[in-house]
């Protein structure tokens, strides 16, 4: 009886899922064996967990340039996907952020498409695109197409990224050259679909990459435009973290039986275990400060500081900049070059800080980010879940903050009851407080800045532009204040140096030269304040 129950337990054992089997390799080993491990070698401990990509039936030229970039071992997600993605099978896969989709579906484009090295080349068009890989964002996109490039140097792939803000004639050319994998944003591959300069008809694997972020952004309508210009006879692969209504209805429209991956029990609970998380209520103009100190921390390296709007992004860029901390901003209303720019400066440690928006990190995937700082309450829970993926990626620690206004509590409250975390009254928090000191390892005495402040040059007093009346005795005149004109002679030498006009001079009253009669001061009985009255002005005029 006892045999019996045995076997049906290891039978039980052998069909279990694919994430059970991974996960329970290791403890059967030292659970059966707790004698033989204390004297065995280690190496004979952790051998059944060691798996490569050669074991996973990977080709020998994706894994030598797989182990030239230090990848040996694959991730969860890898192994689960890899032995299904390869047979051709259509799948979905749900994975946390940083757990490495990227080549768990481009391992299988790489090795399914046909290198022009290859004799079988010649029954593919010309230069035809053999893969699609649609990505919500661009920073996404030139990320996933560095890993494939990665990967696929051994294969000799042509690889292209696509994506807007950018001119068209260096993408229209590499179409005209041809290329063997395309991964790019869904507006300008259907921008250049419309053209015809981008053929997809012969297409044979599809991959939509963070799906739910696409819905999210509204590009779910140009994806159905590009779905249906690729055959029907396609490998799709969608990967998603959620799977909200619309994208079921995608997936079963589009995918022929797919198989479902899931790397997790649930999207709830997608936080990475290894990321520390602290939640400080903190005053708005005291951020920076707090910001500036954290920098200081024993084990601060990188970090990535989201904000809610573009302006707020810039603006602190600056503000860490001008205390001394190397920061770039990241956000919408900079130019694309500028945009890539910063990531580049950001992976290669020339910045310290990367102050972005949510649109703009979308797909960030930097090495070494030790803190992800929330400058603002996240709008609701899938955010804050997508911001805090940006470290603790592939396995490694991480510290998120996130500093709450005093406005935005109820909203944290209803992110952290969405995701059972046990932070539900932040701690108010200043600069100056002592816990956080003690929570993030700052040493005592930190300053938020690592330079002085800037001088402020206070300027005095402007004189008025007014000049003195000193000075402006001998201005000139045009009239006088008696009407006449300034510098004349009287009247009597005027009227005998003037001719027949000193005859109309003798006539007139004195002071009837001045044209605007109106200013003309009069007297408490109606008569001009010169002598001349108002009638007799008028019968001169008329005659």
């Amino acid at each position: 009886m006892c045999a019996a129950e045995c076997e049906s337990a290891a039978s039980e054992f052998d069909s279990a899922p694919a994430e059970l089997t991974h996960e329970s390799d290791r403890p059967l080993t030292s659970d059966t064996t707790p004698e033989t491990t204390e004297t065995a070698p280690e190496t004979t401990v952790e051998a059944p967990a060691a798996l490569t990509f050669r074991d996973l039936g990977v080709l020998p030229q994706i894994c030598d340039s797989l182990e030239q970039a230090g990848i040996v071992h694959p991730f969860a997600i890898q192994e689960m996907t890899l032995s299904v993605a390869l047979m051709g099978t259509d799948l979905i896969g749900q994975a946390r952020t940083g757990t490495g989709k990227t080549l768990a579906f481009g391992i299988p484009v790489i090795q399914r498409s046909v290198a022009p090295t290859d004799p079988d080349y010649v029954e593919i068009p010309q230069g035809k695109p053999q893969a699609l890989i649609v990505a919500p964002t661009r920073e996404l996109a030139l990320q996933v197409s560095g890993d494939i490039e990665v990967a696929s140097r051994g294969r000799g792939m042509r690889v292209l990224t696509i994506y807007g803000g950018v001119g068209y004639d260096t993408q229209l050319e590499a179409l005209e050259s041809g290329v063997d994998i395309v991964i790019g944003t869904p507006g300008r591959l259907l921008d250049l679909a419309n053209r015809k300069a981008l053929d997809l008809s012969h297409v044979h694997a599809l991959v939509l990459d963070e799906a739910d972020e696409m819905l999210d952004l509204g590009f779910l309508p140009d994806v159905e435009r590009l779905l249906k210009m690729t055959p029907e006879t396609r490998q799709t692969m969608l990967f998603s973290a959620t799977m909200p209504a619309a994208i079921v209805a995608l997936a079963r429209t589009h995918m022929r039986h797919p198989m479902n991956i899931r790397a997790e029990s649930s999207y709830e609970n997608a936080t990475v275990p290894a990321t520390a998380q602290f939640i400080y209520q903190a005053h708005d103009l005291d951020k920076p400060e707090i910001i500036g100190r954290i920098l200081q921390a024993e084990d601060a390296d990188k970090m990535i500081v989201f904000t809610r709007t573009k302006r707020q992004a810039q603006r602190i860029a600056e503000d860490l900049v001008e205390r001394g901390f190397k920061a770039s901003p990241l956000h919408g209303d900079m130019a694309q070059v500028a945009r890539e720019k910063a990531l580049t400066k950001f992976r290669e440690d020339k910045i310290k800080v990367l102050v972005a928006t949510d649109v703009a990190a979308r797909g960030i995937d930097v090495s070494g980010v030790s803190h992800v700082v929330n400058y603002t309450c996240p709008e609701d829970d899938k955010t804050y879940v997508h911001r805090i993926g940006r470290t603790g990626r592939a396995g490694a620690s991480g510290i998120a903050i996130t500093l709450v206004d005093a406005t935005d509590v109820h909203r944290w409250k209803m992110i952290n009851k969405a995701l059972d975390l046990p932070f539900d009254e932040p701690t108010e928090t200043y600069s100056t407080s002592e816990h956080l000191f003690h929570d993030q390892g700052i040493p005592p005495g930190t300053k938020g800045r690592t330079v002085p402040p800037a001088p402020v040059e206070r300027k005095p007093r402007e004189e008025r532009d007014r000049p003195p009346r000193t000075q402006n005795r001998d201005r000139s005149r045009t009239r006088t204040r008696g009407g006449q004109s300034a510098g004349s002679a009287p009247a009597g030498e005027k009227a005998a140096t003037t001719g027949d006009s000193a005859s109309t001079s003798s006539e007139r009253p004195a002071g009837s030269g001045n044209r605007n009669r109106r200013r003309r001061r009069r007297s408490s009985g109606g008569s001009g304040g010169q002598g001349g009255s108002a009638p007799q002005a008028a019968a001169t005029t008329e005659a």
